[in-house]
């Protein structure tokens, strides 16, 4: 617990009314979207950099926890306070657009920064900030970092980590680096902003991100491909990648899935194929948008695509993309606890992987519906069992170790985008060599001695 002294210390650093160890703020600050609980001893919104350095030194001092927290919208756990300690919030002073460099393609930005507030500020200039995550509404660009989110334009501009040229960061001990440029090239000393992205809050406090952007493409469209299994999608998926085209998105939804949305939205789906793929191309000519389109069409029907509908408007494409973002909270169908992943593998091995995920539904007589951004083999698989029911939920904790190792037996990792966590600590050591999480650890023992910084995440204690 922290004592009335550490807090009137912290108050005067950042004034009374940036701090608060109330009820109804340890409540609000107590969860993410894992539903889990852990309540912090208080909540202390910084106003700057220098707040966070002073915070940090005297919470080193005494071994106080900190937690760094962005929107609270990880399905992992990684922004839970299950140490206790301060949880330190940027959404109320550290918010704001620093600049946007025309010349350069460059945005600076605080990690309180909403993501779609970025991508709205920068496409109003003709530039383009790809990485979109589905919370990109409300989750701010410091967790995006300290997660490595990825999002469905993945497939074609890559993730979170792609867009990061340089970060200035508070270490646990009070100091204050920045690491990175905002040059194209930078290969003088160690490469620690890619060390801190991913990292969870572990290692260090983000305080300013220096985020690439690129022209904005003017044209996008929209096509969704019906397939009569899953296997015939998913080769289509990685043949496409193959064939020298380049979606933006390629996304995919199986069977359960589509029953699923159908049954809560009515959206006149076709419930008994095996799998929807839905995908956008975008350029800067309509010729070439046409000629990816035909491509695509032509693959997707050499591999047994029954039915290729292109959007003709925004309308269309609105149609065809709402069963994809709705998939998530369709689920819910199947049951009141979903174990949700978000495994990746080889495109390639993506047949193979669908093929173990639903033996595994079989044996353990449970549903197990799967979307997600396979074009970047990226695969959303939602472990669905009654919640109130114990027995379940053990058997759905045994279907997820599988999960896991299926997905490491075909060269795959356990997370794409939405990082480990509490939720996916107890399984590092199925992807990590002893070796491996001796290193992790000592990387985290260099950045923070005294294991004040969100410690109990990622397996590594």
């Amino acid at each position: 617990m922290i004592d009335s002294k550490h807090l009137k210390y912290f108050s005067n650093i950042v004034g009374d009314d940036n701090i608060y160890s109330d009820k109804a703020h340890l409540i609000a600050y107590s969860y993410d979207a894992t539903r889990e609980h852990f309540e912090p001893d208080a909540v202390v919104f910084p106003r700057n950099e220098e707040d966070i350095s002073e915070i940090l030194k005297y919470c080193n001092e005494h071994r106080i926890v900190i937690v760094p927290r962005g929107a609270g919208s990880g399905f992992t756990g990684g922004a839970l306070p299950s140490s206790g300690g301060i949880v330190l919030g940027f959404e109320k002073h550290m918010n704001k657009i620093l600049e946007i460099d025309v010349k350069n393609m460059v945005a600076i930005v605080q990690p309180g920064v909403i993501n779609m507030d970025l991508q709205r500020a920068v496409e109003e200039i003709g530039l383009f900030y790809p990485p979109d995550p589905a919370s990109q509404e409300y989750s701010t660009l410091g967790g995006n970092v300290s997660e490595n989110a990825g999002g469905m334009r993945a497939a074609k501009y890559g993730i979170t980590k792609d867009y990061v040229m340089a970060t200035r960061a508070i270490l646990p001990n009070g100091d204050i680096i920045k690491a990175g440029k905002r040059t194209i090239k930078d290969v003088a000393g160690y490469n620690i902003s890619g060390i801190l992205i991913a990292s969870e809050g572990t290692l260090a406090v983000l305080s300013e991100i220096t985020l690439r952007l690129i022209p904005k493409p003017k044209l996008t469209k929209t096509a969704m491909g019906i397939f009569p299994t899953v296997n015939d999608a998913m080769e289509a998926v990685y043949k496409t990648m193959a064939s020298g085209i380049t979606p933006v998105a390629m996304e995919f939804l199986d069977n359960l899935t589509i029953r699923a949305v159908e049954k809560t939205f009515n959206k006149g789906l076709p419930i008994d194929a095996g799998a929807l793929l839905v995908t956008d191309v975008d350029g800067n000519l309509e010729d070439d948008l046409n000629f990816q389109l035909t491509q695509i069409e032509k693959v997707f029907k050499e591999n047994g695509c029954s039915d290729f509908k292109i959007a003709k408007n925004d309308k269309e494409a609105a149609d065809i993309w709402f069963a994809r973002r709705n998939a998530s909270p369709a689920l819910s169908v199947y049951g009141s606890k979903k174990l949700n992943e978000d495994v990746t593998v080889p495109r390639a091995v993506l047949p193979k992987l669908l093929e173990k995920f639903y033996a595994i539904a079989e044996k353990y007589q449970i549903n197990i519906p799967c979307f997600g951004h396979t074009g970047d083999g990226n695969v959303h698989t939602n472990v669905m069992v009654d919640g109130s029911d114990p027995e379940q939920v053990k058997i759905a904790y045994k279907a997820i170790e599988e999960v896991f190792q299926a997905t490491i037996d075909l060269g795959g990792t356990l997370s794409g985008e939405h990082g480990i966590g509490l939720a996916k600590a107890p399984y590092m050591h199925m992807a990590f060599t002893d070796e491996e999480m001796n290193l992790f650890k000592s990387i985290k023992m260099a950045f923070d001695p005294n294991n004040i910084l969100n410690p109990a995440k990622m397996g590594l204690n």
